[in-house]
């Protein structure tokens, strides 16, 4: 059974929704484009945002943080500071030097991959996965299964936003088993 989800005080769901633009037929026509770059613009905004996935860093009990490409690169590096833990970035297939574990993931229009070092991941870590959108579920089940295979422990994935209509929560319900997914803003 999953932990709850740390309470988001509604004042701060209102600030990050009100610096996420809608960006009509985007990056195809019909697809309405949830932009954070304002959010991240605001300087208020981003440490609000920092300050909050820090604090999910701390209830989980998380000894360092993944960031996912790229994105989540961007909120999961300053919540690493913040939080005081390391930073491990989840990156594209080939960029990474030296000994990688990979995971192969399925888009809405094929495959990708992505890779990590394994030696940054120690049995005794709790990771935070954290990212920017959950929209399907792909790239989330694809880290959770690196995380895993890495030897650490899944502390929870953390997201700025969750898009409840595409149905990624339902999809990593298995793949989750008793790691917490926390969304600060679900649309």
């Amino acid at each position: 059974m999953s932990e709850p989800e740390p309470a988001v005080p509604g004042a701060v769901r209102e600030m990050l929704l009100g610096r996420i633009r809608d960006v009509a037929d985007y990056p195809v026509p019909g697809v309405m484009f949830k932009d954070i770059t304002p959010l991240l613009a605001d300087p208020e905004a981003f440490a609000v945002l920092t300050d909050t996935l820090a604090g999910v860093c701390a209830q989980r009990g998380a000894t360092k943080v993944v960031g996912l490409e790229a994105r989540g690169f961007i909120l999961a590096a300053p919540v690493a500071v913040r939080a005081g833990l390391g930073f491990i970035p989840v990156r594209k297939a080939g960029k990474l030097p030296g000994a990688t574990l990979a995971q192969s993931y399925e888009l809405e229009y094929g495959t990708a991959e992505m890779e990590v070092h394994a030696e940054d991941l120690a049995p005794e870590d709790r990771v935070m996965i954290i990212d920017d959108v959950l929209a399907t579920g792909g790239t989330a089940d694809a880290a959770l299964q690196l995380v895993r295979r890495a030897g650490a422990h899944v502390a929870g994935i953390a997201v700025l936003m969750e898009l409840a209509f595409l149905g990624g929560r339902d999809r990593l319900k298995p793949a989750l088993r008793d790691a917490p997914l926390d969304a600060l803003v679900t649309v």
